[in-house]
């Protein structure tokens, strides 16, 4: 077949672009995925905790392209809950999910990154984070384990706890033994307590055999998805010892230092995400939830009394004290927190405190 002139020349042209056309591909094709392994200290798919997890997974897959792909793994799938630090730190895992105060064993600076008795409520939380200097802080007390953090999730303001029978006063927490992590666990030893450490998986089994006579979670959706008023039906608030619950996700730091601008920012964004969706829906679930616990399942409120509430404000702010003078940069985290609680804290309470009690007076709907 004799080709004319015309269609040699339409042929050249084409080939450069069917050329230039092969070259170019989605991140997803042009390179393989970056597979990163993800460990939590929560069970598979538990409301509100795990849940968040693997969002936030989910959010990274789809935001890349599945150019990074988060696998995640639950508590006990590769490593128990509490060492999924040491999982990340050692190299078993790229990255974990969980709360920074379970690791101030690791260091004591770490228990202000969950949540300070008596201390900030999440927005202030969050303010001090991107605009007070806590991301810094909190990178710089990861530093030394070779980890890079983000926050991912909170869960708002908690609960107080549930316990098996009523506390009428401090000193009937003597001798209880009671779940609680962070500050308040220590506040509670010095008030006589028994405190001790459970993952989630292990606390409901511990209350119905009464192992345990107290526990705190986190709020009436996981709390309730947990079981916990089958054994515990006495629910105090407020959680003066959880104003807020900062959710923790620790990254290896040679992992981070790898990965392009572009997928470090993919995460970031990510896990701002997740939080924002996190807080709201810990609002909406947990309203719902609370309806039904005390309506349908018989679980008894109960707020702590003021006097009860002095005590815990006054061994709150030994601990935390105590805890800063102890260590060079958690005094730093400390001062950081505390200057920047000082300098919002009139607009707090002439605005967001003002309105809500003005609204509770004169409720519109």
């Amino acid at each position: 077949m004799k080709i004319t002139r015309r269609q040699s020349l339409r042929q050249a042209s084409v080939l450069p672009l069917a050329a230039a056309a092969a070259g170019i591909a989605t991140p997803a094709v042009a390179q393989a995925a970056r597979r990163l392994t993800m460990v939590t200290a929560w069970p598979r798919g538990l409301p509100g905790l795990g849940t968040t997890a693997q969002r936030f997974a989910e959010r990274v897959n789809q935001m890349s392209q599945g150019s990074l792909v988060i696998e995640l793994q639950a508590a006990g799938e590769l490593v128990p809950a509490f060492e999924i630090f040491d999982a990340v730190e050692a190299g078993t895992a790229d990255l974990y999910h969980g709360a920074a105060y379970y690791w101030q064993g690791k260091h004591p600076a770490y228990a202000f990154f969950t949540s300070v008795p008596f201390g900030p409520n999440p927005l202030e939380f969050q303010a001090w984070m991107h605009f007070g200097g806590g991301q810094e802080l909190f990178d710089e007390v990861g530093r030394q384990f070779g980890l890079k953090h983000l926050v991912v999730g909170d869960t708002g303001e908690q609960m107080s706890g549930w316990y098996r029978e009523p506390i009428e006063s401090v000193e009937d927490l003597q001798g209880l033994r009671i779940r609680f992590p962070g500050f308040a666990g220590q506040v509670l030893t010095r008030l006589g307590a028994v405190v001790v450490n459970l993952p989630a998986s292990e606390v409901i089994t511990a209350l119905a055999s009464g192992t345990l006579d107290g526990s705190d979670w986190v709020a009436p959706w996981p709390d309730r998805a947990m079981g916990l008023y089958r054994a515990a039906p006495y629910y105090y608030y407020p959680g003066y010892q959880e104003p807020s619950g900062m959710l923790d996700l620790g990254i290896s730091l040679s992992v981070w230092e790898s990965l392009s601008e572009a997928e470090r920012t993919i995460i970031e964004n990510a896990a701002q995400a997740e939080t924002l969706v996190t807080l709201a829906e810990y609002q909406t679930r947990n309203a719902e939830n609370l309806k039904i616990l005390v309506e349908e399942e018989g679980v008894e409120l109960r707020s702590w009394s003021e006097e009860i509430l002095d005590r815990f404000l006054e061994v709150s702010r030994e601990v935390v004290a105590e805890t800063a003078e102890g260590d060079a940069l958690a005094g730093k985290v400390y001062a950081s927190l505390g200057e920047f609680l000082r300098t919002t804290s009139e607009w707090t309470r002439i605005s967001k405190n003002a309105f809500l009690n003005a609204r509770d007076e004169r409720l519109l709907y």
